[in-house]
């Protein structure tokens, strides 16, 4: 049976300010729909485990499916209030990671040494590396089996500069996703500010902004077939 592991990050409040974030609810909830479709089983894990915030701006862009998965008792209990740590996850139970977003996980995600294990080992036998918005923070210091970067040499996409500053953001932020990508080797490839984009590049598939999860969901669906 594949299975897929669904990264969410533990951050509340952007550091420095009494703003809530936290996960991006569409991100993780519209994923899980189009893998509950495909009947590919998912757990989810965050870098203390347990407890898993919403931020608040989230609820504004739901819809039908999103809301159902929400209330689903399953998802509460397993991706809001009791996710894994790293390390009760075995990375060979998994076909596939997906790193939510969120503007939370620039902070917990990207120097996390364990879940850029996981991540790594995933990729090493033959997984897939995905990820949404910002959670492409995930991905900027996994190393190969070489100790290089997985994203040198690799096209990705993640939360643009233009789309920080229209969400208000752009100075509060710790980075921003194309310095970083290009500073690890990668090519960052982007469209329109909040329309659908995402891009497969060998094992790894990113997606541009919150429009963009189903694309991400349907490419990794359409490998792991």
């Amino acid at each position: 049976m594949k299975k897929v592991l669904i990264v969410e990050t533990n951050v509340m409040r952007y550091q420095g300010t009494n703003d809530p974030t936290g996960l991006w609810l569409g991100e993780a909830a519209e994923f899980v729909d189009e893998m509950q479709r495909a009947h590919i089983d998912v757990d989810y894990v965050s870098p203390k485990g347990g407890f898993v915030p919403l931020d608040p701006r989230s609820m504004k862009y739901t819809d039908a499916a999103t809301m159902a998965i929400y209330e689903n008792p399953d998802f509460i209990d397993r991706a809001l209030s009791h996710t894994l740590t790293p390390g009760q996850i075995k990375p060979e139970d998994y076909a596939a990671i997906y790193y939510t977003g969120g503007h939370g996980v620039m902070w917990d995600f990207p120097d996390n040494p364990e879940l850029q294990a996981i991540a790594s080992a995933i990729y090493q036998h033959g997984g897939y590396v995905t990820s949404v918005c910002h959670g492409i923070a995930g991905l900027f210091n996994i190393k190969d089996a070489n100790g290089q970067f997985l994203i040198a040499g690799k096209t990705i996409t993640g939360f643009t500069a233009t789309e920080e500053r229209l969400a208000g953001k752009k100075r509060v932020v710790p980075f921003l996703n194309r310095d970083q990508a290009t500073a690890h080797g990668a090519t960052f490839s982007q469209h329109r500010f909040y329309s659908e984009y995402a891009v497969t590049d060998g094992r790894l598939i990113t997606g541009q902004n919150p429009f963009s999860v189903r694309a991400v969901a349907t490419q990794l669906i359409t490998k792991l077939a």
